[in-house]
């Protein structure tokens, strides 16, 4: 049975999750328009597209880190240091 406190950093943690698919999901969203730009030979879409991309890709990492540090100190905590 978890306590009031593993279930606040779980939570944390699920944020942090959601947090990433979101970055995830913009990313493909800006790369699929950078793809639809290149198709018409709109080279300044394109890479304004891109770099939107890229700067979603950066974030999904951060927060996937963020997330499993959260997880990893409940369970840290739990370990018999006897």
């Amino acid at each position: 049975m978890e306590n009031n406190h593993e279930h606040e950093v779980h939570h944390k943690a699920a944020v942090h999750h959601r947090k990433a698919a979101h970055h995830l999901e913009a990313a493909a969203k800006h790369q699929l328009e950078a793809a639809n730009a290149d198709d018409l030979d709109d080279e300044v879409t394109a890479a304004h597209h891109g770099y939107l991309a890229y700067g979603h890709m950066i974030q999904p990492t951060h927060f996937a880190e963020m997330a499993a540090k959260e997880d990893e100190s409940v369970d840290n905590a739990d370990v018999d240091h006897n």
